[in-house]
């Protein structure tokens, strides 16, 4: 294949036949398959198959690298395997749709495109439970750095030579200038970086965006290796059952263009995500034996925490109209959009080149966490991700949930057939600690949108609206409203109790050789933001324990600890845009 060129190599890869036994078999092209597929084939002796159920992200689809586009994948059966809850029984009954990527990338594909790390503190959360001490902040932070090339500059805590190339968002304008000064009116304040020392505070944020288009895993890290020989990709493949053999995996079938096929493998690794991952489990015998035997599946290994401690963020739009022509719309009206289209074809810029997501910030909601635990994301444009918009003309809104609730739910197969979708539930609003924070939340976003910086462009509150004001009208809303930030997460999750299901010194699942799940079901507990960024840094730790690499040595940098009483440091003295009204 020396001859063909890059596009050509991918399409001959995607289209060829591939072996029947390989070293490693990744089940999913998803954010941390595609990481995992980069470095394991690192190795030229070491054969690697990745099996997607999607199609390929081709590169002339506007949908998937078009940063404005994000919208209309989601909903699509060509991109998104279109997930749906049961009746949530918190939210009156409500079917709560998941979008989940259904093509090479994943949900790194389709998604907002936030880079979002996530807080320190959420990683010595994870630490504390036993077994767990490799996965603290100073043992993680190595591997964000190892992924990422920060455009913003590197330093103690940012990489400068990653796959993952990350811009900055602009985040200027007259509203994004009123949202950081009314941000510290309110005050809270500004952080020079959020997935650096502080993240508590209001920032532009990082964005997997690079010279206007998407940058997903399948472009930064799959497709610059795909024409290694010992590398082998095939997508419209579904992968039905984990073969096992007494206790040790050996490999998987699958479905391709409607014929059936057995791959055998030294290694099976499921990066198939939070829910695609524990149905497949189940679906071949692994997980609870009460589960199984009443749907008729043999149980292979009895590990009753696969499909449970569903973890998620739900979130919340809260819209004001503008008095002032400032906002974005215009520039999206249905006549523009061929202009924009253009613009974004020939040359990669304008309202096309961004996700819009370009600012938000973290802040507390009540004096008893020891971290943030409320996130902002700000749009210069009163807009659904459906496309409606409550109000003609101009607006703005930011998206607003608590990040760390202790709800929880599962996902449970309804049959042996992959086929068919589990059942998912994810009990959101069903604890104390989650209705208050919600109720918080509401009012501190109300609070930092009323600030004088927001006077002269506040013509008045749109959703949830003035009629919303006492706890019990905000819950009743955000009941009705809510929609997920789709971060499912923590269904396989690490640990050496009784309830979790892979050791975290190899990711091997708890009673079943060769066998290892490498995604965000992998997770303890869900982190505090998008988590896009965790999965690849847990991919990226995960395949040095994988290939019996030396890990990389844990960092010294320091972070802010707010109960450690950490100094506000480096200063944050930024007085840019974000400040001017």
């Amino acid at each position: 294949m020396s001859g063909l060129s890059a596009a050509a190599r991918v399409r001959h890869k995607l289209g060829a036949d591939v072996p029947d036994r390989v070293d490693i078999v990744i089940v999913g092209g998803g954010s941390a398959g595609c990481v995992l597929a980069n470095r394991l084939s690192g190795d030229p002796a070491t054969s690697v198959l990745v099996l997607e159920a999607g199609r390929s992200d081709f590169s002339f689809d506007p949908l998937i690298h078009m940063p404005a586009a994000l919208p209309f994948p989601i909903g699509n059966r060509l991109y998104d395997w279109k997930y749906e809850s049961d009746p949530e029984p918190f939210m009156n009954g409500r079917r709560v749709y998941h979008a989940r990527g259904k093509v090479l990338g994943g949900s790194s594909s389709i998604n907002g495109m936030i880079f979002q790390r996530g807080n320190p503190m959420d990683y010595e959360r994870w630490a504390s439970d036993p077994g767990m001490d490799s996965w603290d902040y100073a043992h993680c932070l190595p591997y964000f750095k190892r992924m990422e090339t920060c455009l913003a500059g590197a330093d103690e805590w940012r990489g400068g030579s990653g796959p993952l190339v990350l811009e900055r968002g602009p985040a200027n304008g007259p509203l994004f200038g009123a949202f950081f000064e009314a941000a510290q009116q309110a005050g809270y304040p500004l952080t020079d970086d959020v997935n650096g020392y502080r993240q508590e505070g209001f920032a532009a944020f990082d964005r997997n965006v690079h010279k206007g288009r998407r940058l997903s895993a399948a472009r930064a890290y799959l497709h610059p290796v795909m024409d290694r020989p010992n590398l082998h990709v095939r997508t419209l493949a579904l992968t039905t059952r984990i073969v096992v053999e007494g206790t040790r995996a050996v490999g998987v079938e699958y479905e391709h263009l409607g014929r059936h096929h057995t791959v055998r493998a030294g290694e099976v690794i499921l990066c198939g995500g939070a829910i695609n991952s524990p149905q497949l489990l189940q679906a071949s015998g692994i997980g609870d034996a009460k589960t199984l035997e009443p749907l008729g599946i043999r149980t292979v290994a009895d590990v009753r925490g696969v499909g449970q401690h569903l973890q998620d963020h739900l979130e919340v739009y809260i819209q004001y109209a503008s008095k002032l022509p400032v906002s974005i719309a215009d520039g999206l009206t249905w006549y523009r959009r061929p202009g924009l289209a253009a613009n974004w074809l020939f040359f990669k810029r304008g309202l096309g080149a961004t996700n819009h997501f370009e600012g938000g910030g973290f802040c507390r909601s009540n004096d008893d966490v020891d971290y943030p635990n409320l996130m902002f994301h700000f749009l210069p444009i009163a807009i659904r991700y459906d496309g409606s918009s409550p109000v003609e003309g101009h607006g703005y809104q930011v998206h607003i949930g608590p990040m760390y609730s202790d709800a929880r739910g599962s996902v449970t197969i309804r049959s042996a057939d992959v086929h068919v979708k589990p059942s998912l539930i994810f009990n959101y609003l069903s604890t104390d600690q989650d209705r208050r924070e919600w109720v918080e939340a509401i009012r501190v976003a109300r609070n930092i949108l009323t600030q004088p910086a927001f006077t002269p462009f506040n013509a008045g509150e749109i959703s949830p609206g003035p009629s919303v004001e006492t706890d019990e009208e905000i819950l009743d809303w955000v009941a009705k409203d809510a929609e997920t930030a789709l971060h499912p997460s923590c269904t396989a999750r690490m640990g050496l109790d009784d309830e979790s299901v892979l050791d975290p010194t190899s990711m091997r699942v708890h009673g079943v050789e060769g066998l290892r799940v490498v995604d965000a079901s992998a997770m303890p507990y869900v982190t505090n933001g998008n988590i896009y960024a965790p999965v690849v840094m847990l991919a990226e730790k995960s395949a040095d324990l994988i290939a019996g690499n030396t890990p990389l040595p844990p960092s010294d940098a320091p972070w802010y600890n707010l109960r450690a009483g950490s100094p506000l440091w480096p200063p944050t003295t930024r007085k840019t845009a974000h400040s001017e009204v």
